[in-house]
């Protein structure tokens, strides 16, 4: 469905992504995790097109990204960014309207297609009462259900999300978490995400990958990679891991600098 080959990207600074390779099948739910600065988000960012990677390729159903066109890729992916402005002048249903752009171009009317799809959205992220409300007026959970919906009206086979949870408290990072399993369960969406939680990325994914320093150093089923060589190599942690209802989940166990060395 989606895989890279022999990617790399440098910043001006050192860091770079070198020859990384990732498989995604269709209707998994894989997690990029990592220290901050690792390169999650960079990779993220070269998958979707935002930028151009050194070398190296991603192939998308089949096809090399960079050499299909914008509205063809807008058809198949949708990327959810880290930041977005909440403070734009739209109702609910506006935004979601954008997502159906790329099959109806920027000044063609709404067909009943269309209208039919926005509704879904907002019916899948419970969000049809709230319609008509002004986005600064919302939740943030409430917020970020509406960003989803106007991505997920794309109907795109994979979705991209940056750190969907980040600035969100408890219950609305569980409300973010549910309804990116729904569309995953429901509707077969293959799901790339960004996570700090560890615990959330366990418990909501198939299969975590693992960055640090731009480099792919675990990946593979939740309850493999969640092992103390891999918090203390990674994370310079110690940590405790168990497991409920089949589900992996560790709690830190702090390990000075000098511990670790």
């Amino acid at each position: 469905m989606l895989l890279t080959k022999d990617l790399s990207f440098e910043h001006a600074s050192p860091f770079q992504l070198k020859d990384t390779d990732i498989h995604i099948e269709k209707g998994e739910i894989v997690s990029l995790i990592g220290p901050n600065g690792s390169g999650k988000s960079t990779l993220l960012r070269i998958i979707s097109r935002l930028i151009s990677p050194k070398s190296g390729e991603v192939i998308l159903d089949g096809k090399n990204i960079r050499s299909m066109k914008s509205m063809e890729v807008a058809k198949k992916l949708a990327m959810l960014p880290q930041m977005q402005d909440h403070q734009l002048d739209l109702t609910v249903g506006e935004l979601v309207e954008f997502g159906r752009y790329p099959y109806r171009g920027a000044y063609s009317k709404l067909k009943e297609e269309d209208k039919h799809i926005i509704q879904w959205a907002l019916d899948v992220t419970q969000l049809g009462p709230l319609q008509n409300r002004m986005l600064q007026t919302l939740s943030g959970g409430e917020r970020q259900r509406a960003w989803i919906a106007m991505a997920i009206a794309q109907r795109p086979d994979v979705l991209l999300l940056d750190e969907p949870t980040t600035f969100l408290d408890i219950s609305h990072q569980l409300e973010v978490m549910e309804l990116v399993k729904e569309l995953n369960d429901q509707f077969n969406m293959t799901v790339v995400m960004v996570l700090h939680d560890i615990n959330q990325a366990a418990r909501y994914s198939d299969r975590l990958i693992v960055l640090k320093n731009g480099k792919i150093e675990y990946e593979g089923l939740p309850q493999c990679v969640l092992c103390k060589e891999m918090f203390r190599s990674i994370f310079e942690i110690d940590a405790h891991i168990y497991q409920e209802n089949g589900k992996a989940f560790f709690t830190p166990i702090k390990l000075r600098k000098e511990e670790y060395a």
